[in-house]
């Protein structure tokens, strides 16, 4: 089960990372006053890893939930 976790929290710190890259970037540009229209696709992108963040997030809720009641 460590190793479980080890993996979650390294998928955790990627999609993080994602997450960053995708929001950071355009509100840098944005401030520095160049708008570009990969804007759009960056923010799209965005909200694309939020999903599936809240996917991973019910999908472990599910997970841990099964496992209590196996216990």
């Amino acid at each position: 089960m460590k190793e479980a976790t080890d993996i979650l929290r390294i998928v955790g710190i990627i999609l993080l990372g994602i997450f960053v890259l995708a929001v950071g970037i355009p509100l840098v540009l944005a401030a520095a006053g160049i708008t570009l229209g990969i804007l759009g696709i960056l923010f799209s992108i965005a909200v694309l890893v939020i999903k599936l963040a809240v996917v991973i997030a019910i999908a472990y809720l599910v997970l841990v939930g099964v496992r209590a009641v196996l216990r």
